[in-house]
């Protein structure tokens, strides 16, 4: 199956991570991964009730990562591993300007 994670920072700036032939994290590991990435990168809750829902940990942890870190190949491999994990979805868009996760 055909799986793949694009991360949007900005019009023209898109970082796409191809996982054909690669098993997602699961569930709970990506979760896991998520966690560590949101306190490691000082992010904080979008919504004012301090709830974080996981489309919302994929929104700023993609946000703090900026593009230094979605350079990185090996770091964006494992968000988008994670991005497949926790949403169970082969394909994830995460556009930060916009504030979505489509699939």
């Amino acid at each position: 199956m055909h799986s793949e994670v694009t991360v949007t920072l900005a019009p023209e700036q898109e970082f796409h991570a191809d996982l054909r032939g690669v098993e997602p994290l699961g569930h709970e590991a990506a979760r896991k991964w998520l966690d560590d990435q949101f306190i490691a990168l000082d992010c904080e809750p979008l919504r004012p009730s301090g709830k974080v829902l996981l489309a919302d940990k994929l929104l700023t942890v993609a946000h703090a990562a900026g593009a230094r870190r979605l350079s990185d190949p090996d770091w964006l491999f494992a968000y988008a591993r994670a991005a497949t994990g926790v949403t169970a979805r082969p394909v994830v868009r995460v556009d930060v300007p916009g504030m979505t996760v489509g699939y």
